[in-house]
């Protein structure tokens, strides 16, 4: 009986040093998960900041990719401004974080008006672009940038006044941010988003845009272009923002995320559509959203990981 006894511990003994090991290597790969090859930028939208009072714009986005071993910076551009000057804009920043990091390209990750931000990039300078990766992107305008547009037409009364509050919410943004010293221009950033600024926009830079509302070219001038989106408006009965977007995806007629059309969002190879409206994307109101859906945040790291296989 003695014998049995001790030779039972000793296996016992085996088996746990053995799943120890396991649970070690398997720890260990898994700091490897969101290891990219070139960093990752990210990339606000519009109204958007790094950080303010402390709260990431990508909540809790950064530091899930870091934790999996992955470079990531996070842009701050014009709160509001043209696609043309945000781009500029992140492609100096672009350069200098090449120049900190000695890496020869980065991934750039762009939420909403962030997604003709970093195609600008790709498209005036593919050779320091590995991917573009488009969240909830207006990439074909907005109904609601329309509509907005048109009840605050150029030069009238109406454009005056939104302008004028639009410049005091950008001022408030980045009194708690890091954007003071940026220029900011609402109408020009308005203009962007509407269907004819995106058009415009899209003939000089019609990389990874599908035809229709599939999935465009995934490689294009050595760059990788890639998008997902959210297309359910209302998710989080705690989430203050989600009445307000639910009313906004009224204005559509197809499946939205409260702002921007999943057939807009479309670039390059689309990864899916998710139960998550246009703040969900970002993981806002601080991690409020559909508990039955995916998390917007491994949604982030699995996408880490893609560009990781792919050498990227």
């Amino acid at each position: 009986m003695t014998g049995f006894l001790s030779r039972f511990l000793r296996r016992l003994v085996l088996a746990a040093t053995a799943g120890l090991l396991l649970l070690g290597a398997g720890a260990h790969a898994q700091s490897g998960y969101t290891q990219t090859r070139y960093p990752i930028v990210l990339v606000h939208g519009l109204f958007g900041f790094d950080s303010a009072l402390g709260i990431d714009y990508f909540y809790g986005i950064p530091d899930a990719l870091r934790q999996g071993g992955a470079k990531v910076y996070v842009a701050q551009v014009s709160a509001a401004n043209s696609s043309e000057v945000r781009g500029e804009q992140l492609l100096a920043q672009v350069k200098t974080i090449l120049a900190i990091t000695g890496a020869g390209k980065v991934n750039l990750v762009g939420h909403s008006h962030g997604g003709p931000t970093t195609r600008y990039v790709a498209g005036v300078a593919p050779q320091l672009v590995a991917s573009v990766t488009s969240i909830g992107g207006v990439n074909k305008g907005s109904r609601v940038a329309d509509i907005l547009r048109g009840v605050a037409p150029a030069g009238s009364v109406s454009e005056t006044v939104a302008n004028a509050a639009a410049k005091a919410l950008v001022s408030l943004i980045n009194l708690t941010s890091g954007g003071s010293g940026l220029p900011q221009m609402p109408t020009a950033a308005l203009d962007s988003l509407t269907t004819a600024g995106l058009a415009s926009f899209n003939r000089r830079f019609p990389q990874g845009l599908p035809s229709g509302c599939g999935s465009g070219a995934e490689l294009v001038n050595g760059v990788r272009y890639y998008s997902w989106t959210g297309t359910q408006p209302l998710t989080n009965v705690l989430d203050a923002s989600d009445g307000l977007l639910s009313v906004l995806s009224l204005v559509f007629g197809e499946a939205n995320d409260g702002l921007v059309s999943a057939c807009s969002s479309r670039l390059g190879k689309h990864l899916g559509d998710y139960r998550q409206n246009h703040l969900d994307e970002v993981n806002q109101l601080v991690g409020l959203r559909d508990w039955f859906s995916t998390d917007p945040v491994t949604l982030y790291r699995q996408h880490a990981n893609r560009l990781k296989a792919q050498g990227l």
